[in-house]
């Protein structure tokens, strides 16, 4: 199987997700500020998802357009990833629904999905650099090993202070979302 397939696959699997998390979003009943404000905390979880989520097609095309060889192995690792994706529709919902953005369980789940998506690239993109490394190593950064380093202690800070804080903690998640646009936008590292 070519690589392009497996890419249009992915990309489909994340249209939907998208669309789920719009879909989500719910028009206040009246039309004031304060109906605006109540709504909030769900723009603001659409928001940071659709972050991730973008940032995972990004790198997800970035990765696939230097491969060029694809195994099973490739195959399991990237539906491994869609399935940790295709959650953060309920946990956006979870979280942004009523008064459940400061309540300590969708929070937790929020953040473990979100380091398990991280976890899962890595080893998308590890079963990729094993098979078809002669074009992908040489793409790879040596300090990714760094940045996914930091990107994992700032997901277990998050996690860890969810128990005293959730806004610190949805902090911490947001601002690595924000790290990956960074990285992706203004850095030498391609996947």
């Amino acid at each position: 199987m070519t690589s392009k397939r497996l890419e249009a696959f992915s990309d489909g699997v994340l249209a939907i997700i998208i669309t789920i998390m719009v879909l989500e979003l719910k028009v206040p009943k009246d039309y004031t500020i304060d109906s605006l404000i109540k709504i909030l905390p769900t723009f603001i979880s659409y928001f940071v998802s659709f972050l991730y989520v973008s940032v995972y097609w990004v790198t997800h095309h970035q990765l696939f357009k230097i491969t060029k060889e694809i195994n099973t192995q490739t195959l399991w690792a990237n539906l491994n990833l869609l399935f940790w994706l295709s959650i953060i529709p309920f946990t956006t919902n979870w979280i942004g629904d009523g008064n459940h953005h400061t309540d300590i369980v969708p929070v937790i789940s929020y953040g473990v999905i979100l380091l398990m998506c991280h976890l899962s690239f890595i080893y998308l993109r590890k079963t990729t650099i094993k098979i078809d490394s002669n074009n992908i190593q040489s793409m790879v950064h040596i300090s990714k090993k760094a940045v996914d380093f930091v990107y994992l202690l700032t997901y277990a800070f998050g996690l860890f202070f969810v128990i005293f804080n959730v806004y610190v903690a949805m902090f911490c998640f947001f601002l690595v979302g924000i790290l990956k646009v960074v990285e992706l936008n203004y850095s030498s590292i391609k996947v």
